[in-house]
């Protein structure tokens, strides 16, 4: 490291030294995501895969501000843009305030924890350098002790973060929308740092507390539940123990969060067509209800339930708003393009697609507790999730069963007491006009057939 060769283990000398930004305003790929996907074509899938990459422009181009940091820059992709100097200037007070509170006579002084988390994290370097897809990158934009001392600044940032959320609850700084927004950054594909840096960290640091204040796993869950935009909570034991080597690899703070999406079964349900859809208003017509699914092992689970009175089309309850588009777009992206990922925010996010085709659908699953809407328009909402799924690809459907169902029914002759009913009972003033129709009907029925009777009595 540079200060160690200087002769330096001052913290003051080493916190400046971290928190110097870099000129550069982005670093550049020398060649495309996609050019150097098609190069690494030959080789093993596990050898190829880097978790972390600069986002195709074919996703990139649709929402540039779905994965470019609004608060904070973690890693190298996006360190040094003007707009994110605030928070990273603040990186340092962070560094120091953890340094403060795990330091001891027994554990030792700042500056000894902080040379043993920069040791940990350069004996790492070059596993470091192989999460990040593009080494020609990271080989003209940081030199080694560069990027040893981005990762320590910004893994004892995230912990510390993580730390002050649980300390202040629902309010950080200034209010409760800045510490979502730094939250929402700590997601982007295009944002993190390999996990078993944030975890090599946590154990130099807040594990060396005995007992912890919280464990990583306890860590993450909180930063991840302010950033879920579905009523339903994560379910802390579907990522098991975060700390246990055991534990199957997490590549980053966004594929956690992925973690936490999975269903119950995970096998792929490859389709070879995109499967009959049918919007929120088509389905409503012919009697199918929406509620919420509380579905606790699948929170993006969509289910279709049928009985002959009450055809039900279970959705997880979701709040849309920015930080909803914004988080669907990174887990797509990360679907998309890491072979060993599976695509369940794609799956969920076409069959939102097929759902809503209007604002008139929108406002049917806002009536129905489904949706909540926070863009201010119900035509605000059908645009953003039409436009989540442009240029997908969608090689499996996670609904399919679902979807088969939905479709069985809709084409059935269950549907015919609800479609007239529907049509004709749909308020009070026609039903009262069928039922005067019927009885006016009936009346005359009834006269003919007397009328009839009497006649054939003269003859």
């Amino acid at each position: 490291m540079s200060n160690k060769e200087e002769g330096s283990s001052s913290l003051a000398v080493v916190s400046h030294d971290i928190t110097i930004i870099a000129e550069e305003s982005e670093p550049i790929l020398s060649e495309s995501v996609e050019k150097l996907l098609q190069i690494a074509n030959s080789r093993n899938v596990e050898e190829r895969f880097s978790p972390i990459y600069t986002v195709p422009s074919r996703l990139r181009d649709v929402s540039l501000s779905s994965f470019t940091p609004r608060v904070v820059s973690i890693g190298p992709i996006h360190r040094g843009r003007a707009n994110l100097k605030l928070m990273q200037d603040k990186k340092a007070t962070y560094l120091d305030e953890l340094l403060t509170e795990v330091c001891s006579p027994e554990r030792g002084s700042r500056a000894d924890i902080l040379t043993r988390c920069e040791k940990k994290v350069s004996d790492s370097i070059k596993e470091i350098k192989r999460y990040y897809f593009g080494k020609y990158f990271m080989k003209d934009g940081y030199s080694d002790d560069k990027l040893v001392q981005i990762m320590v600044m910004d893994a004892c940032f995230i912990l510390q973060f993580i730390n002050k959320l649980f300390k202040a609850g629902d309010e950080l700084y200034e209010n409760r929308l800045r510490s979502r927004s730094v939250g929402v950054d700590l997601v982007l594909l295009e944002n993190q740092i390999p996990f078993f840096v944030l975890k090599d960290i946590y154990e130099v640091t807040f594990e060396t507390l005995k007992p912890p204040p919280h464990s990583l796993t306890e860590m993450l869950h909180e930063l991840l539940e302010r950033v879920n935009p579905f009523a339903e909570k994560l379910n802390i034991d579907t990522v098991g123990n975060l700390s246990d080597e055991r534990t199957p690899p997490l590549y980053h703070i966004l594929g956690i969060l992925h973690e936490f999406y999975k269903p119950e079964r995970t096998e792929r349900p490859i389709i070879t067509a995109i499967p009959a859809a049918y919007s929120a208003v088509e389905l409503h017509k012919v009697g199918v209800r929406f509620r919420p699914n509380k579905d606790k092992k699948f929170l993006m689970a969509v289910k279709f339930q049928h009985s002959l009175h009450k055809p039900t089309l279970k959705m997880p309850r979701v709040l849309i708003d920015n930080f909803f588009e914004v988080i669907m777009r990174n887990l797509i992206a990360y679907e998309q393009y890491s072979t060993p990922v599976k695509n369940y925010a794609t799956s969920y996010a076409m069959a939102m697609d097929m759902i809503v085709a209007t604002p008139g659908d929108v406002a049917k699953l806002v009536k129905s507790n489904v949706l909540v809407n926070n863009l201010g328009s119900n035509e605000k909402a059908s645009y953003m999730i039409n436009n989540i799924c442009k240029d997908v690809t969608f090689p499996d459907f996670y609904y399919i069963e679902s979807w088969e169902r939905t479709k069985k029914y809709y084409n059935s002759w269950y549907k015919i007491p609800w479609v007239f009913t529907r049509k004709y009972c749909s308020t009070p003033w026609k039903a009262i006009a069928l039922l005067a129709a019927v009885i006016v009907f009936s009346i005359a029925i009834i006269q003919f057939i007397f009328r009839l009777t009497r006649f054939k009595s003269f003859h």
